[in-house]
């Protein structure tokens, strides 16, 4: 069975994590003791949207106490203290003063902050995120060995981020001034945000926390960075639905009877599928963050630069769910590729009858279906005999 995506799977957008609070006043303190780093140096740095910058260091005594003060932030601002290659962050929110305990043999999971809920909020969403992420890996597992198909996987993937979002949208809304509300917005699994700002599902998450930090937290560069990403991504979305009113269905039969197919490019157009009507077209429905997806496009380029001078075209439907990541990746290849934003919940993977990425089809010049593609390493032969 050929391999389908990790669409979805690690992390987020601050490393580590648990965070903890402080605002109040002109001067923020975090102090405590780290033990097992005797002689060992320990660094306070700032996460900051433009990178990590070293704020201040300190060398640990047998005790591992230490002592840091710093400006307090204007609104929720994420730090990390760092001892030899490990780290563990936390949010200065509140508080003036923050005492934290840790091991330096498991930092992350020995640190602890005192009397912060902001720090149990965050460590609950951490921990709704590693349930989330081993659940993911389980599925991933069945479907590497052949158990589940590649629709099934899809599917379950789904379920499983489904109900990821219900709990922790509960979270969010509970206070979306607040840094738990920040970060929850922003997780990540393998580099893809779970919340989608161009949903319209999602999007709320992204206005609630944007206004109320607007609101609270007037002018601030992280304030001004999240507010103007939610009203870009608004005005995106707009876009598209405007252009979705003007072709309601994406699918009619056409004359031969197969399914048309008219979803928009990257520039936005819609593109027909019967509009490469007198080309020979291979019909080809992918996902972009698949592990396969590479190699496949480098193979589908060798055959589109051999066979594109005799009539040969690509029609390349992606159900990636990350709209910039598909645009990204699809704005240098060749051929034509679109996608469907419904991703697996789209009726086209039924209509064609496809149970595994990639699946593809040869049309013939009078756009009749000729046969699906059941082995790729054939295909170049039967482009051959079809031109």
């Amino acid at each position: 069975m050929k391999t389908v995506i990790r669409r979805f799977a690690v992390l987020t957008l601050i490393i580590g994590c648990v965070f903890v609070s402080c605002k109040k006043g002109d001067i923020f303190s975090v102090e405590g003791n780290i033990q097992s780093a005797e002689g060992d140096t320990l660094y306070l740095e700032h996460i900051g949207l433009a990178g990590i910058v070293l704020l201040d260091s300190a060398i640990l005594n047998d005790k591992g106490s230490f002592k840091f003060k710093e400006p307090a932030p204007k609104n929720p601002e994420f730090y990390q203290l760092r001892i030899r290659d490990k780290v563990v962050a936390f949010a200065v929110d509140s508080v003036e003063s923050l005492r934290v305990t840790a091991d330096a043999s498991n930092l992350y999971g020995s640190f602890t902050v005192e009397n912060s809920y902001s720090n149990d909020q965050l460590r609950k969403v951490d921990d709704m995120r590693m349930k989330t992420e081993q659940e993911i890996n389980s599925l991933e597992k069945l479907h590497t060995a052949k158990e589940i198909d590649d629709i099934t996987f899809l599917n379950s993937l789904d379920s499983v981020l489904t109900l990821y979002k219900k709990e922790i949208s509960n979270l969010i809304l509970g206070n979306t001034s607040s840094a738990a509300a920040y970060y929850a917005v922003f997780q990540k699994i393998n580099d893809y945000l779970i919340f989608d700002p161009y949903d319209k599902k999602d999007y709320p998450m992204f206005g609630a926390v944007a206004t109320s930090w607007n609101r609270y937290y007037p002018e601030t560069e992280r304030t001004t960075h999240l507010y103007n990403f939610t009203i870009n991504a608004l005005q995106t979305r707009r876009q598209l639905e405007k252009q979705e009113e003007l072709f309601q269905n994406i699918t009619v039969e056409t004359e031969s009877g197969l399914p048309d197919i008219s979803l928009p490019g990257v520039n936005g157009e819609r593109i027909p599928l019967s509009s490469l009507k007198g080309k020979v077209v291979l019909l080809d429905f992918v996902v972009y963050s698949a592990d396969f997806s590479p190699k496949h496009n480098i193979d589908l380029n060798s055959l589109y630069q051999r066979y594109n001078s005799r009539g040969f075209e690509i029609y390349q439907v992606s159900f990636d769910s990350n709209e910039h990541f598909w645009k990204t990746s699809a704005d240098n290849l060749p051929w034509v590729t679109v996608r469907d934003p419904r991703s697996v919940s789209t009726p086209l993977l039924s209509l064609y009858n496809v149970r595994e990425i990639p699946t593809s089809f040869i049309i013939d010049r009078e756009g009749d279906l000729i046969g699906r593609v059941e082995d790729y390493s054939q295909l170049s032969e039967q482009l051959d005999k079809v031109l």
